[in-house]
């Protein structure tokens, strides 16, 4: 039983790959993430069913979409009596803890089921002395969430019983809004001018629902994003990139606080034996626009958005420094964990182990496409509900401009229009096809995958 692999699962909150020096960063340097991808396989096509904070991680859990797992919206709540990888581990011996940001409910049916322990915020939770509830009960932690998160972590590690395998769920708050760094890196980047992405100032020609979102840099930020007021004069240009290089240096400075935390736990790993026989795992809920097409924040269909980092580490199975290109997303994490565990993967699950592709070669047959749907019609930063089809090479979007009754959305119809984009020729995706007499056969085969896909997850389209 002791052969069996440990699962350390690392997640932060809207981290993007493109944030992280593993992926070729023109912006951050991430040493100790780096170390994860030297030593295991870095996947270049992973993605997000839902990209926003709490339908991804009830995917996560449950391997399944979010119309069948009921959590759509930032506003649901996961009913803890459904069939989760925590339980399935937990069943077959596995010992298992959950410790950071949950984000998925409290309180009677929406606890975490499935941990033998759990230590978790309420909500978002808080970047300096959070409260935290562990087991239940609440009470206030003096000091900054990544280094606490880590230490209880840490913990959790040394007080377990050693004969027997374990699953640790590590999960950051950082770096969310509203990007507070720790004061051991609060002046990194003072002196440096970030450099602006090549889409900083997209006009948004041609796409309706990207022009009328509420996430641009500087027009829609708050005085809580950027820590200060504007200095006097500026036009929109100019206020646009002061908020620029304020907001990502403080991203960039939660994720220095975060690669630091990492290094603390790949060192206990190393010291205590246990390298060689732990999966781990490094990602983020989703990805996150950094400042890509004028905006923060994600929820579009786009590739930053869209895009996970996923970074796997595994001496016994996976070569070093490998790079995979086979498309999977986040239904597919739970059938993974349990498929690496020896057990069966519930009948419940819709995604399927990636571990075939861990070889680095896709097998025959692997899928390619993935389904995307997003919920929450205009709440928060005003995005149109959407779904969609990435295939490796174009994507097919839907804004079908209807709330459906999803809490968290409001209720106010946008006009329906579809978008279809070349990846290989447009991978900014500022040239929307649709339409086009040229794609004519490339758009019908996308409509008839977009079918199949929401035929096969039991998903209804939206006329």
């Amino acid at each position: 039983m002791s052969q069996r692999p440990n699962i350390l699962f690392i997640m932060t909150d809207d981290h993007a790959a493109h944030a992280m020096s593993c992926y070729g960063s023109r912006i951050n340097e991430t040493p100790n993430l780096d170390r994860i991808a030297e030593g295991g396989m870095r996947f270049d096509n992973c993605f997000c069913t839902n990209s926003i904070c709490t339908p991804s991680r009830a995917t996560i859990l449950t391997g399944t979409y979010n119309h069948v797992n009921g959590v759509t919206t930032l506003a649901s709540r996961l009913d803890g009596r459904l069939p989760n990888v925590a339980k399935e581990l937990q069943r077959a011996g596995y010992q298992t803890a959950i410790i950071g940001k949950w984000h998925l409910g409290h309180g009677g049916l929406h606890d975490p089921t499935g941990f033998d322990y759990w230590n978790v915020l309420p909500g978002q939770g808080l970047y300096h002395d959070p409260t935290m509830i562990e087991m239940g009960r609440e009470h206030v932690v003096q000091g900054y969430a990544t280094d606490l998160i880590t230490d209880r972590s840490l913990r959790w590690l040394e007080e377990r019983d050693p004969a027997r395998p374990f699953c640790l769920f590590c999960h950051h708050k950082a770096p969310h809004r509203p990007w507070e760094p720790d004061e051991k890196h609060a002046s990194m980047y003072d002196d440096v001018e970030m450099p602006y992405p090549p889409t900083f100032d997209d006009d948004y020609a041609t796409r309706p629902a990207a022009e009328a979102a509420e996430m641009r840099i500087g027009r829609d930020m708050t005085f809580t994003d950027l820590k200060a007021e504007p200095p006097a004069g500026l036009d929109e240009d100019e206020l646009k990139r002061w908020a620029y290089q304020r907001y990502i240096k403080d991203y960039l400075r939660c994720i220095a606080s975060v690669d630091d935390n990492v290094g603390r736990l790949l060192d206990w790993l190393d010291a205590n034996g246990l390298a060689d026989n732990t999966i781990v795992i490094y990602t983020s809920d989703q990805g996150f626009f950094l400042g890509d097409h004028g905006w923060y924040d994600k929820r579009f269909m786009y590739e930053e958005s869209l895009r996970m980092p996923f970074l796997m580490r595994y001496p016994k199975e996976i070569p070093a420094g490998t790079v995979v290109d086979a498309m999977v997303s986040n239904i597919d994490f739970a059938p993974t964990f349990l498929d690496y565990a020896g057990l069966d993967v519930p009948e419940v699950m819709q995604g399927v182990s990636y571990r075939p592709v861990t070889t680095g070669e896709t097998p025959e047959g692997w899928q390619q496409s993935i389904y995307y749907r997003y919920w929450m019609h205009l709440g928060d930063h005003g995005v149109a509900a959407h779904y969609g089809v990435r295939s490796p090479r174009h994507k097919l979007i839907h804004y079908y401009g209807r709330a459906l009754g999803t809490a968290g959305s409001i209720d106010r119809d946008t006009e329906p229009y579809w978008e279809l984009f070349d990846l290989e020729t447009d991978p900014n995706e500022l040239h929307n096809l649709y339409g086009s007499p040229e794609v004519s056969d490339c758009q019908a085969a996308l409509h008839a995958e977009l079918d199949r896909l929401m035929e096969v997850y039991g998903d209804t389209p939206v006329n």
